[in-house]
């Protein structure tokens, strides 16, 4: 059927952009997310493609290596983003920030002091009851 060629396309293009969001966004929580909605279509269309069948399509076997191994993929994949939340705190229903959980308060961090460059070209901290 030519849905399923289209459907391993989108997915392939979706999973290779995830991949390029994860490695080079700082906050990939979005890539993350569609990552792993991806990974469970693509685990659910698998399953079902080998058990009850897809409209048009069903595959007569579980044919190893190559189903097996992307669909370990997959999961691991899953599994690597339910940990990231964990240890991201991310995923925190209630809305509290780790920081908040911990009792940590971010206004009590040490504030450095900006720099500025004096007469003769050094970078010094800036005093700021000094005139310049």
């Amino acid at each position: 059927m030519p849905y399923i060629g289209v459907l391993f396309l989108i997915g392939g293009v979706v999973l290779l952009a995830v991949a390029a969001g994860l490695a080079l966004r700082q906050r990939p929580l979005g890539a993350w997310l569609i990552g792993a909605v991806t990974s469970i279509g693509m685990i659910a269309g698998f399953l079902l493609s080998r058990t009850v069948g897809l409209p048009g399509y069903r595959e007569a076997g579980w044919e190893p290596p190559y189903g097996i191994l992307c669909l370990i993929a997959e999961v691991v994949f899953v599994l690597a983003f339910l940990a990231w939340l964990k240890a991201d705190g991310a995923g925190d229903v209630t809305g509290i920030s780790r920081y908040r959980q911990s009792g940590e308060r971010p206004d009590a961090y040490p504030v450095q002091k900006p720099l500025r460059r004096e007469a003769h070209g050094d970078l010094q901290e800036s005093d700021p009851h000094r005139t310049p």
